[in-house]
């Protein structure tokens, strides 16, 4: 007993305390874990952002444990900038509500490709832009900081350089993506109005998006930025009403720009106005926050579309 119990303060003495930062691969905090090592098993809780305070000695290698993540094992000497822990949580199906997990996977890479995808391809209306963008501005510092990295600029960090530098390269896809569109319109859109519908085409799309042209002219390409399954389809319609390529130009700039801003920085400052009034993370709740983006954006195309068809039934 007497020699356990020096070996046991030999080994707490060797010990310092260290703070680390311990987050799962969506950066979201692990929460309560267990942390084996020599001195046995010890319980610890992080706080909100990750970060807690733990004794340990910086060469010995600790294995960590927590619920609903993966078993982890790390050495402190190891552990490179800002002393960051990250755990594997195991794929479940409702990550895919999690944006998270695409800009996990993808990073700012895959991002720009549902960017342009949404409106470059006609079959992208179903990608979830507007709370990609959302999100992205949440996390706009990783996503910039991954990307500057690949060009050896690591060390530029900068709140503004960060948001700054996603609105430019956003907005620039998205401005690609529509061109593509509106090429599109010109050279194959008219034959489109006789298609069938299939899975990933229904005519009343087109329909739509042309009513919605119609109706608000030119800055139809600016307000469809903001409207799912109408931002896809609008460009081809201008191509294919044969809309003055510098005025579609004008246009497509100015709503790609403003819908790209207006999502990245309501995202990042929200959550950080969020946290600091009320210490709610919204990083914690993002499925929830998906869910809602969703219903707000796609409500006004749902609505047009069931109360079309009922006009449609009532003139028949």
């Amino acid at each position: 007993m007497l020699a356990a119990g020096v070996l046991i303060c030999g080994i707490v003495a060797g010990q310092e305390e260290h703070r680390i930062q311990l987050i799962n691969q969506y950066e979201s905090a692990v929460g309560q874990f267990q942390l084996h090592g020599p001195a046995g098993i010890r319980d610890f809780t992080t706080d909100q952002d990750g970060f807690v305070t733990i004794p340990i000695d910086t060469a010995v290698e600790y294995t960590v444990t927590a619920a609903a993540h993966d078993t982890l094992k790390f050495r402190y000497s190891e552990l490179g900038e800002g002393r960051k822990v990250k755990m594997v949580k195991p794929f479940s199906w409702k990550d895919l509500l999690n944006p998270m997990f695409y800009i996990s996977y993808g990073g700012l890479w895959l991002l720009l490709i549902i960017v342009f995808a949404e409106t470059g391809l006609f079959v992208g209306f179903f990608l979830p832009g507007d709370s990609l963008l959302f999100v992205a501005g949440i996390y706009s510092t990783n996503l910039s900081h991954e990307f500057l990295k690949t060009f050896g600029l690591g060390e530029l960090r900068s709140e503004w350089v960060d948001l700054l530098l996603l609105v430019g390269l956003i907005s620039f896809v998205g401005i690609i993506g529509n061109t593509v569109g509106f090429w599109f319109g010109r050279k194959i859109g008219p034959t489109m109005f006789k298609w069938k519908d299939n899975l990933l085409f229904k005519q009343r799309y087109l329909v739509e998006a042309h009513d919605f042209y119609e109706k608000h002219g030119g800055g139809a390409i600016v307000f469809a930025r903001f409207l799912p399954i109408v931002r896809t389809f609008a460009p081809i319609i201008a191509g294919i009403v044969g809309m003055d390529k510098k005025k579609f130009a004008f246009y497509n700039i100015v709503g790609c720009v403003a819908w790209v801003f207006s999502m990245l920085f309501a995202g990042h400052f929200l959550q950080k106005w969020v946290k600091t009034q009320f210490g709610f993370d919204l990083r914690d709740h993002l499925e929830v926050i998906v869910i809602v983006i969703v219903l707000v954006t796609t409500a006004p195309v749902i609505w047009k579309l069931v109360t079309g068809r009922d006009r449609d039934k009532s003139t028949a």
